[in-house]
């Protein structure tokens, strides 16, 4: 399967880390193709635009590159199987929450992975933001608490996948 990772990881080191060794490398072990929003952009673009200085220039590459970036991402949520969906954090990432109700009109199963301890959602009846679990659950995806339990539930969702 080809399995798109929402999640908002990339933005810092210290997540980009477990991101890179844990997650994606769980993935590709389980014999999945992984696009990654992250390595879908050439790094060098960004970067250039981190470089120039703050003014009209700065913002307007930055215009053209965010363009980029939500048609490179929108582009491989369209060819996935599958979302993974890291719903970590005080809150989900708007980004990421973003990607969920975009993969759920597009008629994907959505794994949700929530590693964090902390409580995150609208009342007990649910893990995280009460729309995010329902646009996982209603495409057929599970949540998970553990990367221990991604193998489980991408088995479950290929059978989503396979018979819708």
């Amino acid at each position: 399967m080809k399995i798109y990772i929402a999640s908002p990881l990339g933005f810092t080191e210290s997540t980009r880390n477990f991101y890179e060794t844990k997650l994606i490398r769980v993935i590709k072990d389980l014999g999945h193709d992984v696009l990654d929003p992250w390595s879908l952009t050439d790094s060098r673009k960004i970067e250039a635009a981190k470089k120039l200085p703050y003014g009209s220039e700065r913002r307007n590459k930055w215009k053209r590159l965010n363009a980029e970036i939500g048609d490179n991402n929108r582009n491989a949520i369209d060819i996935c199987d599958v979302v993974l969906a890291v719903l970590d954090g005080v809150d989900v990432d708007s980004g990421t929450a973003s990607e969920i109700g975009y993969a759920f009109a597009k008629g994907k199963p959505i794994v949700g992975y929530r590693g964090d301890l902390r409580l995150s959602s609208d009342n007990e009846g649910c893990v995280v933001n009460l729309q995010v679990e329902y646009f996982i659950r209603k495409s057929g995806g599970v949540l998970v608490f553990k990367i221990a339990d991604l193998p489980t539930a991408f088995k479950r969702v290929v059978r989503v996948v396979r018979y819708s």
